[in-house]
């Protein structure tokens, strides 16, 4: 079985450019309520004309401003991003392929196609027909491979990668090349001398198994020989949970403020529960304090339960056991559901 990654250019500021027409040579920039002055709001997708400009997502909006001064800043609109994303999935199920989604702008495609690049040329054609958009797609032996190829020729690239290429493509890549090795497990890694891909697979499991644990330790090293799941499921995934938070745009201190935007979120939470037929079992409250540390509290419930009152006097249990003895910048809380016998 071949595995393709699909993975759509740019989401947002796409649809937002064939919404906008008049938009397509410019540079724009998608997140928040579109004031890129707004404090504490973040890039969620820029165009490549802004990506030229060193704008990439999760970037502050302000940063983005001052390198992108020209820029067409606008707000998020997420049922647009939905409904764009539902058209490219029913697309993608024409084709007798398994489809796996996982987000609004990205599947997996599991295929026995003896041409997968035929195919690949095909599902972008087909997605750039039926809805305008562009995507990247990835060939692998597995999804970790597809995943990485996806992004080696993008916007509207196609390339393969595989076991038999992957150490003249990968090798000497840095550790943070490999998906899921983030910033700080690359400089955990640098710190014993692991710098490269090949570094990193021929290091000694014992030794990675000390300083990332048992679990975590060979899980890098598996990465770094190319491995990753070789299987694709259309079985819809079933969350486990669900959260909502917000940062404020100054700091707040009062503790009534606080305990107010816990009561609203945890009701909020119980009625989203309701209408996915989902039960709660555990309520969660996490607290960003100044300048930047984050802590959580959690609270199991008596029984589970969609009743909004047991789901708020939980949250604000779990609120008490934290010392408000700072400002706050960030409040959420998220509940965990039971889980179908089947999922």
């Amino acid at each position: 079985m071949w595995i393709l990654h699909l993975d759509l250019d740019s989401f947002m500021a796409s649809v937002e450019i064939l919404r906008h027409p008049e938009l397509a040579d410019q540079p724009v920039i998608v997140g928040g309520n579109g004031d890129p002055t707004q404090p504490r709001t973040v890039v969620a997708t820029a165009s490549y004309a802004a990506r030229e400009h060193g704008v990439n997502s999760g970037m502050p909006m302000r940063t983005a401003l001052r390198k992108c001064p020209d820029a067409v800043f606008l707000p998020s609109d997420m049922p647009a991003y939905e409904a764009a994303s539902a058209q490219v999935m029913a697309v993608l199920r024409d084709f007798p392929v398994t489809l796996e989604v996982w987000g609004l702008d990205e599947a997996f495609i599991g295929t026995d196609t003896d041409d997968p690049g035929a195919l690949a040329r095909k599902l972008q054609q087909a997605v750039l027909d039926k809805t305008g958009l562009t995507c990247s797609i990835g060939i692998g032996d597995n999804k970790h491979q597809a995943k990485l190829a996806a992004q080696f020729r993008k916007p509207a690239g196609i390339s393969t990668l595989t076991s038999a290429d992957w150490v003249e493509v990968m090798g000497e890549r840095p550790t943070s090349a490999l998906w899921g090795i983030g910033a700080k497990t690359t400089k955990k890694l640098a710190d014993l001398g692991l710098h490269t891909v090949n570094q990193l697979a021929a290091a000694d499991p014992a030794e990675l198994a000390t300083r990332f644990g048992p679990t975590n330790g060979p899980w890098l090293r598996y990465l770094a020989l190319g491995k990753g799941e070789a299987s694709v499921t259309d079985t819809p995934w079933v969350p486990r949970g669900h959260s909502h938070e917000t940062t404020f745009p100054r700091n707040i201190a009062d503790h009534a403020i606080i305990a107010d935007h816990v009561r609203s979120f945890a009701r909020r939470l119980a009625a989203e529960a309701v209408d996915e037929g989902r039960t709660v079992i555990r309520v969660t409250v996490k607290v960003r304090f100044v300048p930047f540390i984050t802590q959580t509290r959690q609270t199991k419930l008596e029984s589970p339960t969609t009743d909004p009152e047991p789901i708020e006097s939980a949250a604000l249990a779990a609120l008490a056991r934290f010392t408000l003895d700072r400002p706050i910048r960030l409040l959420g809380v998220g509940v965990e559901y039971t889980m179908p016998r089947s999922a």
